[in-house]
């Protein structure tokens, strides 16, 4: 599909044979990114990964993201983290159940308790136990305020100056001027991260005698490497201060707000469909029974709650459209026998709601959530989100795809996990499945419109749910 949108070409991938042609076949000519304001403005005039032009910057940064912060090593040093950011939902929907007066039962809102879980989880991970709120700091509880601010801003947001230029130095929204102020406010919080770990980092290399630093979080990791590249006079592309400051922008900002709302969409979708609740249920009954909490090392032999996370990644894809790709050349595509070009400097979007719902990929009821059909004997089994299968994009796939993709699986599938093993969940009195609000609200993410409300029961002893995890 060609698009004219403001001063831009736009093509538009719809389909898994086109969404092949763009992120596989001409992943190189459509790697590049459009330059907006999050990028020159959020992300330290492109330092970040996620807005980042194609380059030698960029490939350093990605190669950092693969071998050091998101490698099956790095991930799994945090498996802790998570296992008790899991434990902290769980308990958090407990205390409410025996704080109400419905005889063990609540009235739960799972996004403020799910949301709360998945930032407290990134941020431990980023930069540390102080500056995620955990511990009542008051620096901490005011970073994560800004970052709330933040994500409405870019979420609420279209600039209209990234697509009309000669309108952007009026910025008729507003749109830069609030990112320039949010910016301005995050970099005081981000220089006195840096500052407090780089001060840990020095009092405990000196008592180790050695030098030996012991990482504790991500901001750790990229002061250590920007410190090596210092040194390497070889190196193609340097981290800077200001890198470090962008990609820590990028994985808070990318690892909260999708995890959250693809958990709040799971649950929706296993209410509507009570059959499905009890497969996930039984599964983890099974498989981890009840007198302990089902951790990420059980989730190999949970395939219905993998199943379960994938179709609600298919039918509720956290961003509709991927970022936007950017032409760095004109291209010749070949769609069904006939050449297109696409110039340079066009916009290429993938629409990855569209293929997730597209009868030619997705044959057996394509709008239904059936997580069944990803299982052994299913229409759609082994097919994965690793960007190899092209019609379940939900990381998207090639050069730009989603680095973080294998943490948010894990965080995903036991955030689901911990709330169907915990608790017996039901609507609330008088709502019946098909009652259950499924509109979208388009912004930073795709987040349900009307916030998920339902019945949360606890179903499981007592004291796992106030137990502190090792």
């Amino acid at each position: 599909m060609h698009l004219r949108l403001g001063s831009y070409h736009a093509v538009v991938a719809s389909s898994a044979a086109t969404a092949r042609l763009v992120l596989k076949t001409h992943d190189l000519a459509f790697s590049d990114r459009p330059p907006t304001t999050a990028g020159e403005v959020a992300s330290y005039g492109y330092l970040g990964i996620v807005h980042t032009p194609y380059g030698a910057y960029w490939r350093m940064a990605r190669k950092l993201c693969a071998t050091e912060l998101f490698s099956p090593r790095r991930v799994d040093s945090f498996r802790r983290v998570r296992a008790q950011e899991m434990r902290a939902l769980v308990r958090g929907v407990f205390r409410q159940c025996a704080a109400g007066d419905g005889g063990g039962a609540a009235v739960v809102a799972v996004r403020e308790h799910v949301a709360g879980a998945t930032l407290r989880n990134i941020l431990r991970m980023a930069v540390g136990e102080k500056w995620s709120g955990c511990y009542g700091s008051a620096d901490g509880e005011a970073f994560r305020r800004t970052l709330d601010e933040a994500f409405a801003v870019t979420g609420a947001v279209s600039n209209v100056g990234e697509w009309i230029p000669w309108l952007g130095w009026l910025d008729l929204q507003g749109f830069v001027r609030r990112m320039k102020k949010l910016s301005q406010l995050h970099d005081r919080f981000y220089e006195q991260i840096l500052d407090e770990h780089e001060e840990r980092r020095r009092r405990r290399a000196g008592a180790a005698g050695d030098g030996e630093f012991v990482v504790s979080d991500l901001v750790d990791v990229l002061l250590e490497l920007a410190e090596k590249g210092r040194s390497e006079s070889s190196s193609e592309a340097k981290l800077t201060r200001d890198g470090v400051k962008a990609i820590i922008q990028d994985i808070i900002a990318g690892g909260t707000e999708s995890s959250a709302v693809t958990i709040e969409w799971a649950m929706s979708e296993l209410l509507r469909h009570p059959d499905a609740m009890a497969a996930a249920t039984d599964e983890l009954d099974r498989v981890v029974g009840r007198d302990r909490w089902a951790t990420e090392r059980d989730l190999p032999e949970l395939p219905y709650i993998d199943a379960v996370a994938k179709e609600t990644m298919r039918l509720h894809p956290v961003g509709p459209l991927l970022v936007p790709h950017h032409a760095r050349e004109d291209t010749t595509v070949v769609v069904a026998g006939e050449g297109y070009v696409v110039p340079t400097g066009a916009r290429v979007m993938v629409n990855v709601w569209a293929i997730g719902r597209d009868p030619a990929s997705w044959p057996d009821e394509p709008g239904e959530f059936r997580p069944e059909r990803f299982l052994s004997g299913g229409a759609a089994a082994g097919v994965d989100v690793g960007g190899a299968h092209f019609e379940l994009l939900p990381f998207g796939a090639g050069r730009r795809m989603c680095p973080a993709q294998g943490l948010a699986m894990k965080v995903v599938a036991a955030g689901v996990a911990s709330l169907v093993q915990g608790f017996a969940w039901r609507l609330p009195e008088g709502m019946k499945p098909e009652d259950v609000s499924m509109e979208e609200h388009f912004g930073l993410s795709t987040r349900r419109k009307v916030p998920l409300v339902a019945v949360a029961e606890p179903r499981l002893p007592a004291h796992l749910y106030t137990a502190i995890d090792d």
